[in-house]
């Protein structure tokens, strides 16, 4: 029996979990933290790494308390994040501002500007992102704070993902050229490539923007997998969360991509992790670049494999609120209309199309749902945007074996897919295939793996899945509704796709032809 902490931070609060070699999950806690808006610029999204360090801390004492297994037994802790969500630091890792969150969307004018001389100047690694750099990525983001921060850039020494800056404050690092960088963090949001070099020259970033003089410099460092050290516990954070001193922390990842390990994918498998936003995972055994996919990474998911990755609209519960009130209206989602939505398909007489906001690799795009009169409900609208969610994935699974990609198994995971059987069976039916749901929660799970790796617990990922990882629920299609989603799919797909690339930049790379 061996006992290891895995840590989740999502959009507005943190988990974490104590996770047995033998037994599975033992217990979680989970504690918020503010996601800093203004109602003057709905683009705005930051918080404060006190903010989450404070929460890590609470969470993992609360977990301790409940779970009653002795604080010297827990032999690791390992942990992931949304991303990109970016902090520029000064000297001895001290943050200049707070960090710009994934779905902070101020930069879309420098995701535009480094679009374009990518391809001006034809920088092999935007083929690698599906041929558009994206405004919740980290050089926008970063150029974004260059520019609107002109008192502080004297100050600068660096910046980081949030996973590699949390590692790095419970290790107890203060010098920057010390922090270990995650592949899968650098590799799908900063253009990061060991085959091409690692990151984009210096004088490509130059003709960007001359701010960005330096800064490629300032971003090196050592670069690695998770399944490498990021350090170990030091005894100041030990002491805030509760832990023994000394224990491993392995180097950090994306939330979605180890919630991808955690629902139990393999090779040649896709996962939809549905939660805040759906992102769409992929593990391959060779790299297949494919047009619209935003990162193709060696070693991002699992440490000796490739992994894609696509970013779908945002999913149903992020649907239409304005920004001040998104949070209480996912939450009234998820409370009261999850189980009383329409289930026939189409039955709700609406269309809902793309992404009502921006999806990573069309920064830019809206959405529209077609079909609305005086009787139409907030349960129809709901459906809608479930099934528009469900089309949009269809589109890109298919655009994926299109390319040579195989796809043996659909996996839906997240916060959402254990809460709604609706959404699942509705997946199914629109993909023609089974779609596959862990019968347990699988959040945080991913990071236990890891920290079970870091403990030489398990030798390998696979070793560690068929000892942790829950069964299956399956969704089988049904062949009255598939019949259904065929016809309505084909509309969607060349009416309204082709209508919206028309309209974005660069967006025939995300839709068929």
């Amino acid at each position: 029996m061996a006992v290891v902490a895995g840590v989740d931070f999502g959009t507005l609060s943190v988990r974490v979990s104590l996770v047995d070699s033998e037994r599975g999950l033992l217990a979680s806690a989970i504690a918020e933290y503010p996601l800093h808006r203004k109602r003057e610029d709905p683009e705005y999204a930051t918080q404060s790494h006190d903010d989450h360090m404070r929460a890590l801390a609470a969470a993992t004492r609360e977990v301790v308390r409940k779970s009653a297994v002795p604080a010297d037994q827990i032999l690791a802790i390992a942990l992931d994040t949304t991303g990109s969500s970016v902090i520029p630091v000064g000297r001895n890792l001290h943050p200049l501002d707070d960090y710009y969150l994934w779905c902070d969307h101020r930069a879309k004018a420098e995701a535009a500007e480094i679009t374009a001389a990518a391809h001006r100047e034809k920088l092999a690694a935007i083929d690698w992102c599906g041929g558009v750099y994206s405004s919740e990525w980290g050089f926008s983001k970063l150029l974004h704070w260059l520019r609107h921060n002109p008192g502080k850039r004297s100050q600068f020494e660096s910046a980081f993902e949030h996973c590699d800056m949390v590692a790095a404050t419970l290790c107890g690092i203060s010098d920057v050229k010390q922090v270990k960088r995650s592949i899968c963090a650098m590799g799908h949001k900063w253009l990061w490539n060991a085959s091409l070099g690692g990151l984009p020259p210096e004088d490509f970033l130059i003709k960007v923007d001359p701010l960005f003089a330096g800064v490629r410099e300032k971003l090196n460092g050592e670069y690695a997998t998770s399944d490498k050290l990021a350090g170990h516990l030091s005894p100041h954070w030990a002491e805030k969360l509760g832990l023994k001193p000394g224990i491993p922390i392995p180097v950090g990842a994306f939330d979605a991509h180890w919630d991808a390990i955690g629902a139990g994918c393999r090779s040649e498998d896709i996962v939809n992790v549905v939660g805040t936003s759906t992102c769409i995972i992929g593990i391959t055994p060779s790299v297949q670049l494919v047009p619209g996919v935003c990162g193709v990474v060696q070693g991002s998911v699992h440490p000796q494999r490739t992994a894609s990755k696509r970013a779908s609209p945002p999913s149903v519960i992020f649907f239409n609120p304005s920004p001040p009130a998104r949070e209480p209206m996912c939450r009234l989602f998820l409370k009261d209309w999850i189980n009383i939505a329409p289930d026939k398909p189409a039955s709700s007489a609406l269309l809902g199309t793309m992404a009502i906001a921006p999806c990573s690799s069309i920064p830019n795009l809206r959405g529209i749902t077609f079909g609305w009169n005086l009787q139409t409900t907030a349960q129809d609208e709901l459906f809608a945007a479930i099934e528009g969610t469900a089309l949009h994935t269809r589109v890109i699974l298919d655009r994926m074996e299109q390319h040579g990609v195989i796809v043996r198994r659909v996996i839906n995971a997240g916060g959402i897919p254990q809460k709604n059987d609706v959404l699942n069976q509705v997946y199914a039916n629109v993909l023609g295939r089974p779609v596959l749901v862990p019968a347990g929660n699988v959040v945080s799970l991913g990071s236990a793996i890891f920290a079970f790796l870091a403990a030489g617990v398990f030798k390998t990922v696979e070793e560690a899945q068929d000892k942790i990882c829950p069964a299956y629920k399956v969704f089988q299609p049904e062949i009255s509704a598939k019949a259904v989603y065929e016809e309505l799919y084909a509309f969607y797909s060349k009416s309204i796709l082709l209508s919206a690339a028309r309209k974005a930049p660069n967006s025939e790379m995300c839709f068929p032809a």
